[in-house]
């Protein structure tokens, strides 16, 4: 019987894909008959500096592996928890901090470029490669995150998939004629390049969008201007007994964020028998979706991604097994195989 401890950082009254990540770990280490508990510290980037602090903090910390208030493993997910010492760190890594990664230099950071900046990056560099490979195994939650690690800092990681949160409570249903969007509402996202291909797919397909985020209010109007308010629904917050019915009962799923990390909604979707339309640069998604096979793969345009929201909408037939062949592509994904590289 192994005792884990689980650790994490928590931003305030932020509850997301992280968040119940680490729940659901929690829930299954237990269910397999081990000990888990969680250790989770507030976490703030801002301002830019402030990281420094907080990997601090984290480094400071000494947990014991012996005795009565010893983990015989500790699972770090986040920078800078992989700090924390102890003689036996499993690492699954949701993603590293991506604004002085992959982001940097582009819109969706918010990493200003002064030499300031630029020398807390470098700072930020040399933590992550001196203490990533001190990690007694190092996992990632995707083939992305992995290559991500490979290319910006040299260090070998495998990756482990899991279920979804929704696992074991998706069904097939109907193929009622609408696409669905689900999950936070903020650029990277591209609520908007659906809204745009909307304009573009001919009545009677609608679109329904669940979620809430920065962008609500933006995409809302958008949806105005472009003259498809009357066919898109956005639901705002749904519990998961109505996001349930909602896969059930769609005909595909769009999820075409900006290089994913991995993406429940995918794995959801497909759970749910239904196909999913994504992009070309969407990251993750893309070790899931198969373009023709398991859904569309289009450029982020809104007329390419039209044309396949037009087909699943309009083919209760080509919807169907495209969502029956993605089911089928996932599963072999487990907690059981999860839990036991993690713990052992």
């Amino acid at each position: 019987m192994t005792r884990a401890l689980i650790l994490a950082v928590q931003v305030p009254f932020v509850q997301g894909g992280a968040e119940r990540l680490v729940e659901q770990l929690q829930q299954q280490i237990i269910a397999r008959g081990h000990y888990a508990e969680v250790l989770r510290l507030p976490f703030k980037w801002y301002p830019y500096d402030q990281l420094l602090r907080e990997a601090a903090i984290w480094r400071s910390l000494v947990l014991a592996d012996d005795g009565p208030q010893g983990f015989d493993v500790v699972i770090p997910t986040r920078f800078p928890t992989y700090l924390v010492q102890h003689p036996r760190k499993v690492v699954w890594l949701l993603h590293q901090h991506r604004q002085v990664y992959d982001l940097l230099n582009t819109p969706l950071t918010d990493v200003a470029d002064t030499a300031e900046n630029d020398q807390l990056r470098r700072v930020l560099y040399e933590l992550d490669n001196a203490y990533l490979p001190q990690c007694s195994r190092l996992f990632t939650i995707s083939r992305r995150v992995t290559e991500r690690l490979t290319r910006y800092n040299g260090i070998a990681s495998e990756p482990l998939y899991h279920p979804p949160p929704l696992a074991g409570r998706l069904r097939e249903g109907r193929f009622d004629g609408y696409i669905l969007s689900v999950g936070r509402i903020e650029l990277t996202k591209r609520i908007d390049l659906l809204v745009r291909a909307m304009a573009h797919v001919p009545p009677p397909a609608r679109a329904v969008v669940v979620g809430r985020g920065p962008q609500l209010q933006a995409v809302q109007e958008l949806a105005g201007s472009v003259g498809v308010a009357d066919r898109i629904a956005f639901l705002g917050y749904q519990d998961d007994e109505q996001v349930v019915e909602l896969y059930a009962n769609c005909s595909a799923v769009f999820f075409a964020p900006v290089d994913e990390d991995l993406g429940y909604i995918t794995l959801e979707a497909f759970l749910a028998g239904k196909p999913v339309v994504g992009c070309t640069d969407s990251g993750a998604v893309l070790e899931f979706l198969r373009d023709g096979a398991t859904g569309f793969v289009v450029p982020p345009e809104p007329e390419p991604l039209a044309n396949a929201l037009s087909r699943l909408a309009s083919d209760t037939g080509l919807a169907r097994a495209l969502g029956t062949a993605g089911k089928a592509s996932i599963a072999g994904i487990s907690w059981a195989v999860a839990v036991e590289a993690l713990v052992g």
